[in-house]
């Protein structure tokens, strides 16, 4: 048995998906009563996938019970970016105030907290029933902490995929927080190289920042690792930040709000390498020099027609003219 159909026999009771049952539909943008009625559809469709587990659960002794919303903790390891524009869940609350919620959601009994649960996975349906302030269905399962990861992990990935960023600080979490490389394999369903690169991102990115951005469903890698470089520097770090306000003010999606920070950023890299050039001339008239400032550096080009040797005589008095300079700025022999 795989790594894989184990761990759906041990959490999930799901049988493995084919191939094409695990081909995900293009992003389609909803809105309204249509939003709503693809959002009840979406539900009735995931009862119905799940059924046959439901059933496994109750046959082995694992009853759906109603807990109160508030008794729930959230998992330490966060997975899901929270985004202030979220047709989605508004839909979801649409669907479980008229339908009721037809999938429970997967607890555990809190280790630190006596009479309290902790969540493994339903973070959108415990949400939607603290909205409409109702108890939430629940499966309530001894997990540890590497298993309840994993569920946490397998459940988005059946769901509703993480996007690149979401797995990527996922990764990064579940390893500071002490899962070895197994584990966070098996929780994303990928393999070693892809965590490397998910954590490598994630290092290099403040976690506040992305969370202005938000979850951008449709980026991935390259469009994050291009904003890894236009945060180079920490005056690049600041006007993000100050760019992400006025979006936020605006109410720009997240998709939106990362394609334009790195247009912004981009235009700021190309504004920044644009040549300030200046020229010198002889006393005939003859430009003897070209004197260039781009990206911090200065460049002093000599006219070798025009000033023959130059060049390597202004070389030899390079010692001399910066004492003077020195002295010139009243530093005199300091170092």
């Amino acid at each position: 048995m795989s790594r894989k159909d184990s761990i759906d026999s041990l959490f999930l009771k799901k049988p493995v998906a084919n191939a094409s049952s695990a081909a995900k539909s293009p992003d389609r943008v909803r809105t309204g009563a249509i939003s709503a009625m693809g959002s009840s559809l979406h539900e009735m469709a995931e009862n119905a996938k799940q059924a046959t587990k439901l059933q496994q659960q109750l046959a082995e002794g694992e009853a759906v019970i109603s807990i109160d919303a508030s008794s729930i903790d959230s998992s330490k390891i966060a997975d899901r970016i929270p985004i202030d524009i979220d047709p989605d869940f508004d839909a979801l609350v649409e669907s479980i105030a008229e339908h009721g919620q037809q999938v429970p959601i997967l607890v555990r009994p809190n280790p630190q907290v006596s009479g309290r649960f902790q969540i493994a996975y339903g973070r959108r349906r415990l949400k939607a029933a603290e909205k409409l302030g109702r108890p939430v269905r629940a499966i309530v399962r001894s997990l540890s902490d590497s298993q309840l990861y994993i569920a946490q992990g397998r459940e988005n990935l059946d769901r509703k995929d993480l996007s690149f960023i979401e797995k990527a600080f996922f990764a990064k979490n579940l390893e500071e927080n002490g899962c070895d490389r197994a584990t966070i394999i098996s929780a994303l369903a990928t393999d070693k190289a892809d965590v490397s690169r998910y954590i490598a991102i994630a290092r290099q990115l403040p976690e506040d920042l992305v969370k202005f951005i938000g979850p951008a469903p449709k980026a991935g890698r390259a469009r994050w690792m291009a904003l890894v470089e236009h945060l180079a520097t920490p005056d690049r770090v600041t006007a993000a930040y100050e760019l992400l306000s006025r979006y936020s003010e605006e109410r720009l999606g997240s998709d939106a709000r990362l394609d334009s920070i790195l247009r912004a950023l981009n235009e700021t890299v190309k504004k920044n390498r644009v040549a300030k050039a200046e020229s010198w001339k002889i006393p005939s008239g003859k430009r003897g020099a070209r004197i260039e400032s781009k990206a911090g550096k200065t460049t002093i080009i000599f006219e070798d027609k025009a000033v023959p040797d130059f060049a390597l005589f202004v070389s030899g008095k390079l010692d001399e003219l910066y004492k003077e300079f020195r002295e010139y700025r009243g530093e005199g022999d300091k170092l």
